[in-house]
Parts: structure tokens; C-alpha cells; sequence
């Protein structure tokens, strides 16, 4: 259920979790803690994972956002929504409300889980546990390029944040993750820490070299705990289940 969990009694008052793919109960390329997808997945398979993902974390309600590879912040504390039941699903389920547009969220409510969806994408989880501030980034290519983790951070500025610690969780790594060279040279040539090429000698680019060389540059320790989605059988990726491929999340949320 758990590629990385840290219990928050040990880390300040701040829990971190990244979930993989098992444990659930969905099915074909979605199986079997799918966390995203609403408009594939059955919808009482998304409330089991997540209600298994709930009750092994120790945390209820959960923030989520509909992630769209931009650089927009969401403020958790100004929703003024109940997170509690299912508004986290998303915007393909039949009856739910709309999630906000972003691909950050910001938080300082004890008890409330910021969660990210993710599949070859860099899931970023950002803290101060001393000023009880915490944030979730979605950081694909075209996010990390454009700038959403100094987004995020400023975010965690403005709301009183001054030593941030991000843990950068599951995502395609630079030995995989193969693009146009054109592609490649231009991420390159943006953040210099994404030039790379993949294990077969085509270009490519390190997006969690990338994360951690930006955040490192705003002054926020990173701790790494990043296996490949796409080499990693207990893990969903874009590119190697396909175009339907389910979503596990990154989550951080603060302490009651």
C-alpha cells in the first residue's frame, strides 16, 4: 500500500506517505489501489483503496485538485468544502463536486491530508513541521519547466513557512524517461540538472534531478524516496501500463 510512509510522532508532528499499487480492489491496468481515474474506475472501487489508504494512515479527510501540468496554487485553509467523504474523487464522478484547478496545494489545518495523483509525474511533498505548514506539489515536465515547486514554496512563504524540508516520492526516472532531443535540450537548458539520457543512449530528461536541484536552489533539504514508476512492477506508470494506467498519490498532512 505503502512505497514510503513516515509516521508523523517521528517527524515533527508531519505524516508522509506515498502509495503504490497494491492493496486495492480495481481491476485491469487501474488494479488495485487506483486513486485517480474516476472517469475509468468504479467509483465504490475509489472509496474502498482510499478508505484502506485512510485507515492505515490514521487521517480522514483529504484535499485534492484537479492537476492540469500548470503552476497554480490552491489554498487549503480558504476552501471552506468538507473533505471528509468524497470530494477527493474527482471531476469524472457522477455527483461529486468539481475539484479546484491547481497543482499545488497549501495547508496549515491539523488533520486535513493534501494528497497529489501521479502517475509518471514527480509527486513533491513539502513541510515546515515548526511553523505547521505543509504542501503537495505536482511537478510533470511541463509543471517543473514552467514552475510550480517555486510556486509552492513562495506559497509556503506568504503563509509563514521559513525551513521547508520536500520529499521527492515515485516518478519515471532519467534512465527512462526518453523524449525528442529538441524536448530534452530545452528542459536542459531551463533546469541544466534534468540533462540526461536513458539507458540506451536516447535523450532524455531527469525530472527528480530537475525537482531536487530547484528546491535545493530555494533553500529546502530534500530527502529522495523516488524508485522508478516505470521499472517498478509495484508501481502505475503512464508509459507502461498505458493510456489508462491507474494513479497512486502522495500525501502529507499535519498532526491533530
Amino acid at each position: 500500500m505503502f512505497a514510503e510512509f513516515i509516521d508523523p510522532a517521528g517527524n515533527g508532528g508531519v505524516g508522509v506517505a506515498f502509495t503504490d499499487r497494491l492493496g486495492g480492489v480495481s481491476e485491469g491496468a487501474l488494479g488495485r489501489l487506483n486513486l485517480g481515474r474516476s472517469d475509468l474506475d468504479e467509483i465504490d472501487h475509489l472509496r474502498t483503496n482510499m478508505s484502506r489508504v485512510r485507515q492505515a494512515a490514521g487521517i480522514t479527510p483529504i484535499v485534492a485538485v484537479h492537476q492540469i501540468h500548470g503552476t497554480a496554487v490552491h489554498l487549503a485553509d480558504d476552501d471552506g468544502r468538507d473533505w471528509s467523504s468524497d470530494g477527493w474523487i474527482g471531476n469524472g464522478a457522477p455527483g461529486v463536486a468539481r475539484l479546484p484547478v491547481a497543482d499545488a496545494i497549501v495547508s496549515t489545518t491539523p488533520g486535513l491530508a493534501v494528497m497529489i495523483r501521479v502517475a509518471d509525474c514527480v509527486p513533491v511533498i513539502l513541510a515546515d513541521p515548526a511553523r505547521r505548514i505543509v504542501a503537495g506539489a505536482h511537478a510533470g515536465r511541463v509543471g517543473l519547466l514552467e514552475g510550480v515547486l517555486p510556486a509552492a514554496v513562495a506559497a509556503m512563504g506568504d503563509a509563514g513557512a521559513r525551513r521547508i524540508t520536500a520529499w521527492i516520492g515515485p516518478h519515471i526516472c532519467g534512465d527512462c524517461y526518453e523524449v525528442p532531443a529538441q524536448m530534452a535540450a530545452d528542459a536542459a537548458e531551463r533546469i541544466p540538472e534534468c540533462a540526461a539520457v536513458t539507458s540506451w543512449g536516447s535523450p532524455a530528461i531527469d525530472l527528480g534531478a530537475g525537482a531536487e536541484a530547484q528546491l535545493e536552489h530555494l533553500g529546502v533539504e530534500v530527502h529522495r524516496a523516488d524508485p522508478c514508476t516505470l521499472t517498478s512492477t509495484s508501481l502505475f506508470s503512464h508509459r507502461g501500463d498505458g493510456p489508462g494506467a491507474g494513479r497512486q498519490i502522495g500525501l502529507v498532512w499535519l498532526a491533530e
